[in-house]
């Protein structure tokens, strides 16, 4: 019996979106910088194992827009969010949610999807550090589930999948079993 669903990716800029999204896949399909706004648009990536298919969408990092790039990239992360069937919020686990994340945890209890909280960056902070982080985010909202990673060192991958799994459902896949991204080759290639 085929799975699928859409998952959205969102979190600050520099988090690490773009890092775990080619970590799960096993593939670098999306631009990965330390520069802020490397992603601009919202990047597919697909991957089918078995029976289940999944579609991660990749967003730009949520900002306070100052610009019409901005104001472009904000757009593309609330309808890659009003299309998602669940979302990852990605934070730093060495970081207090800050305005951004209490956002996003809002919209995601206004729409009622499913969520995984990732904490990434688990690498650079001691487990005392993570076990405050979560607690923090505990208070603001009720994840289906918690993961701490390491995107960069692919920790704790494994535990991600297995969450996301839960958020399949039954129906036919949306793309071909060999289909890993929308994005052009070319623009993999660069």
């Amino acid at each position: 019996m085929r799975k699928t669903a859409f998952i959205a990716i969102v979190g600050r800029p520099n988090v690490g979106k773009s890092t775990l999204m080619n970590a799960l896949l096993g593939e670098k399909v999306a631009i990965v910088s330390s520069k802020p706004q490397t992603t601009r648009n919202r990047i597919m990536g697909i991957l089918t194992e078995g029976e289940n298919q999944f579609v991660f969408l990749d967003t730009p990092g949520i900002h306070k827009a100052k610009n019409k790039l901005g104001n472009y990239m904000m757009k593309t992360v609330r309808s890659s969010m009003g299309s998602a069937d669940a979302v990852i919020l990605i934070a730093d686990a060495g970081h207090a949610p800050g305005d951004i994340e209490k956002n996003i945890c809002e919209k995601v209890k206004s729409e009622e999807l499913p969520a995984m909280l990732v904490l990434n960056k688990i690498d650079l902070v001691n487990r005392e550090t993570v076990a405050e982080t979560i607690a923090q985010y505990a208070a603001l909202y009720d994840f289906d589930a918690v993961v701490p990673v390491s995107a960069l060192k692919e920790k704790n991958l494994s535990d991600v999948m297995e969450e996301a799994e839960k958020f399949l459902y039954e129906g036919d896949w949306f793309f071909d079993e060999d289909m890993i991204t929308d994005q052009p080759e070319k623009q993999i290639a660069a």
